[in-house]
């Protein structure tokens, strides 16, 4: 097997697909990213969370809030529901792994707060648990999800934001989820802070 040759292709059906993605996406992106600023300019806190890799995007998400994106500018209020190990062990042990961030969401979660729920699949349990909880504590969701969007898409309410990375493979969207996050914190910078010079 010639390995370059072999992960070149791996090159070539990303820059494909964030090609594609970039035709369907951005409006959708843009308009999640103007609701997360106005949220967080009015004293509200952005949620996130996910499994696996989406448990890394959603750190990486409030990381970049908290801390700072390309700027400096104070930090923006934001946790990843997936850090707290005594919180998530004690939930999963005394309820159900399907709690785990539902809890936190009934916990912390309020009206006019974000949720950012992250699946590749779009059917994360534990994720669509935290999807209803935010829906009935009237958080505003942005669901990040890929294949057919799954449950969390057909979740997705008029006040909601559903980006979905149409592909079948979890690590092409997970590449593409990431580029999201970006442009989500891009356009948070931006709206909150004027536009980068």
């Amino acid at each position: 097997m010639d390995l370059a040759a072999h992960l070149r292709t791996h090159f070539e059906e990303g820059i494909e697909l964030r090609r594609r993605m970039a035709e369907t996406l951005p409006g959708e992106i843009a308009r999640a990213g103007e609701a997360l600023a106005a949220a967080l300019k009015s004293g509200k806190k952005a949620l996130a969370c996910g499994n696996g890799g989406s448990a890394a995007d959603s750190q990486h998400f409030a990381a970049e809030l908290v801390g700072r994106f390309e700027r400096e500018r104070p930090g923006l209020p934001a946790v990843s529901l997936t850090t707290d190990t005594s919180a998530l062990t004690a939930i999963a042990n005394d309820y159900d792994f399907d709690r785990v961030f539902s809890k936190q969401v009934e916990a912390l979660g309020a009206e006019g707060d974000i949720l950012l729920a992250i699946s590749t699949s779009g059917s994360s349990k534990n994720v669509v648990e935290a999807m209803k909880a935010a829906q009935a504590r009237k958080l505003v969701v942005i669901a990040l999800t890929g294949r057919d969007g799954g449950t969390m898409g057909r979740m997705c309410g008029p006040r909601d934001f559903h980006i979905n990375v149409a592909h079948q493979r979890t690590m092409r969207v997970q590449e593409v989820h990431l580029l999201v996050v970006h442009c989500l914190c891009e356009v948070v910078d931006n709206v909150i802070f004027g536009e980068k010079k």
